[in-house]
């Protein structure tokens, strides 16, 4: 049930984070604007309830998806030099999903 309420919470935050930008790229804006809230809300939470132990590891596969973010978003801005949006997308997509999946055994 926490999840489900976390869910709700991030998404509303979200969505009024969004709403009330001003720029072209509301979403993107909204994201920027959202995630030092997020953060601070999930440190919060990850402090209070994990050991120290559990609470690196969150902190590391945190880091893990933030570059993996750059990876994602990275690969699109730069492949829409040579390709289309679409195939731009699903090839930034493919390795963004190799990055991931690299990361969690070279991690591991």
């Amino acid at each position: 049930m926490g999840y489900v309420i976390q869910f709700i919470i991030g998404g509303t935050v979200m969505m009024l984070a969004a709403m009330l930008s001003k720029s072209k790229y509301l979403f993107l804006s909204g994201i920027i604007t959202l995630l030092p809230i997020l953060t601070l809300m999930n440190l919060n939470l990850q402090v209070h309830h994990m050991t120290p132990e559990i609470f690196h590891i969150t902190q590391r596969n945190g880091i893990i998806g933030a570059l993996g973010m750059v990876v994602l978003v990275g690969g699109i801005y730069m492949l829409t030099n040579w390709f289309k949006p679409g195939p731009s997308v699903l090839i930034a997509f493919g390795v963004y999903i190799v990055f991931m999946v690299g990361s969690r055994y070279l991690m591991a």
